[in-house]
């Protein structure tokens, strides 16, 4: 039986206002707040670079108005341990197929 794996893909919108789209791998709540893991999604096969994909965490926060918008982790510690955690996600989720 095949398995069916539709992705969930996301438009983000980097600080110079460049569109790329970005499939969700993940997502978790840690510590009150809610991360996402994604990867840049490529609709041809040979537009993906070379190298392995990098891995984009993101923060989900809401802002004074009530909207809600992904954001990046500035804070360096918060960034590496929160890669951390998707990564072991990742990891134990492939194990586990």
């Amino acid at each position: 039986m095949a398995e069916n794996f539709d992705s969930e893909l996301f438009t983000l919108t980097d600080e110079e206002g460049k569109a790329q789209d970005f499939e969700l791998l993940d997502q978790c709540e840690i510590d009150g707040e809610t991360y996402y893991a994604f990867v840049p999604y490529y609709e041809n096969p040979e537009e993906m670079p070379d190298a392995d994909a990098e891995l984009v965490v993101l923060k989900m926060e809401e802002d004074e108005d009530g909207e809600e918008s992904l954001v990046t982790i500035d804070d360096d510690e918060e960034y590496e341990r929160i890669g951390q955690v998707f990564l072991e996600r990742l990891q134990e989720n492939f194990e586990d197929q």
